[in-house]
């Protein structure tokens, strides 16, 4: 377990890195000149040390008697049935959380939109589907903790009033499921989950139920989407849904549903238990308390760290992850899952980790998977494998999305090898323009924001993998894209089952 954080080190690292020391200020000049101001002293840090990693590197710290000898449930046993579920709705809206699945939509107002007197049960659907390439938070907290998201679940189901909690997990989490069935099963027995939790319902006092069922996807990027979530727990495809209705007023099974990530979920019980105040000393005025951030790609130290929310990038690099390896220079960092645009070296500099710089600098906070690339990293070749993954992942319910990732990965599998024609540049950017905001759910922005911004900031790259300079035309379709052969059977009048577009590369 890591030890508690002082002052100046303002988070943990857990699994994958040591725990490091404090960070030194910047020194004051040694003869400023009289006239000169002296320089403003930083802002003291408030101490911190991991919340919802707290015990995860501790033996058995995802069965329930480790939980429950660690002050486990007792939080929710003082609120159910006793507090107003009103008055948990604007503690949680009060701490400022935002949801950690990427979004960052404030939880305590979605939790205030859900909708009321409709008659139908109302639902809270947990996702567990961690997808985004990059980001491996949510796994840790299912398979060494899962409790202490099982006691969020409770929390947040008294507070919506529902009596039926969904957690959707990524079919490929085996070991993550089997510790959270277990944990959900420990909970029954020990009455905490089921008809009358925590012994409600007596003295003619109407009883508190609740089911909790765990459900296993099948490996689908597309179900990390709230709504393509919710249609794979009601036992159809994946496909997402259109909005509006949101799912606050009509989601699972037509019902109102609350949908929040993993991290969001665990991170109620302790903001419940402990306060606003508590959870407001950390991060910044908009991005208020901490965030899980997963560190991988080229630094010493790659792991998952529980860090307050605002602290610079460079110092998560830098410090927790123990700068680049090999004495290597940064090239790029992708700093929110595969999804967010990237970041040069110079943006780094400027960049904190909280929601409103990441936007400032026309990048996103996402799901906290940051990626640092270095300088031996062939950006072009790293795009298109992110458009492979994008073009496999599209479900193919929008035609946007369905041929705009295929067309983005034909195209950049061109330049990965060195056979980039003139006007393909422009081509991958005219396509993700026509991508972006034209479908039901963002997985064709997921995939043209990135290749926006690697157009963007690495277009040198691009351009020297150009090998056919001949080939330049002012108005590009589709129809020039595909190979010869479909060409001439087009021409023959030959039907749509003989062109088998997809099986060719252009030559």
């Amino acid at each position: 377990m890591a030890e508690e954080q002082k002052p100046g080190n303002p988070g943990a690292a857990i699994p994958g890195a040591a725990t490091t020391g404090a960070v030194s200020s910047a020194a004051a000049p040694a003869s400023p000149a009289p006239a000169a101001a002296a320089p403003a002293e930083p802002k003291p840090r408030v101490p911190f040390s991991p919340v919802l990693l707290k015990y995860i590197n501790e033996p058995n710290s995802h069965t329930i008697e480790h939980y429950l000898a660690r002050g486990g449930y007792e939080t929710a046993r003082s609120h159910v049935g006793v507090t107003e579920p009103a008055t948990l709705i604007k503690l949680v809206d009060d701490s400022g959380l935002r949801g950690r699945g990427g979004a960052g939509f404030p939880t305590g107002k979605k939790w205030s939109f859900l909708a009321k007197g409709t008659g139908k049960p109302a639902y809270l659907a947990v996702n567990g589907d961690e997808s985004e390439p990059g980001t491996f938070k949510d796994r840790y907290i299912l398979e060494r903790d899962p409790h202490e998201l099982v006691e969020g679940v409770i929390l947040t189901c008294y507070a919506i009033g529902s009596k039926h909690a969904f957690i959707y997990l990524r079919g490929e989490f085996i070991l993550g499921f089997e510790r959270l069935h277990a944990a959900v099963e420990a909970a029954k027995a020990k009455g905490l989950v089921g008809k009358n939790i925590f012994g409600t319902g007596h003295d003619g006092k109407p009883g508190v139920d609740l089911t909790i069922t765990v459900v296993r996807g099948a490996g689908a990027y597309i179900c990390g989407e709230e709504t393509g979530m919710l249609s794979s727990i009601e036992g159809g495809r994946g496909y997402p849904k259109i909005k509006p209705p949101f799912p606050a007023v009509s989601g699972l099974f037509g019902c109102p549903t609350i949908v929040n990530n993993v991290e969001t979920i665990s991170a109620v019980t302790h903001i419940i238990k402990h306060g606003v105040a508590w959870h407001k000393q950390w991060g910044t005025e908009k991005s208020p308390g901490f965030k899980i951030f997963c560190l991988s790609g080229a630094v010493k130290k790659p792991g998952v760290y529980e860090v307050p929310l605002g602290i610079p990038m460079r110092e998560m690099i830098d410090v927790y992850g123990g700068g680049l390896k090999d004495g290597r220079k940064m090239k790029a960092v992708i700093p929110g899952g595969l999804s967010a645009p990237v970041l040069t070296p110079e943006m780094v500099d400027k960049c904190t980790l909280d929601y409103e710089s990441l936007a400032s600098l026309g990048s996103m906070l996402g799901s906290g998977g940051i990626t640092v690339l270095d300088e031996q990293v062939d950006m072009v070749s790293a795009i298109y494998n992110t458009m492979r993954f994008y073009h496999h992942e599209s479900c193919g319910q929008c035609t946007p999305c369905r041929e705009g990732t295929g067309w983005l990965e034909k195209v950049a599998h061109r330049f990965h090898h060195d056979e980039g024609h003139q006007g393909d540049v422009e081509l991958l950017a005219d396509i993700c323009k026509n991508m972006r905001g034209r479908t039901i759910c963002v997985l064709a922005d997921a995939a043209a924001m990135p290749m926006q911004g690697f157009l963007q900031y690495f277009k040198k790259d691009f351009e020297a993998k150009i090998k056919d300079p001949a080939f330049v035309e002012k108005q590009r379709t589709y129809r020039d894209e595909i190979s010869p052969k479909a060409k001439t059977l087009s021409a023959t009048g030959a039907g749509p089952s003989a062109l088998d577009v997809g099986s060719e590369m252009a030559e």
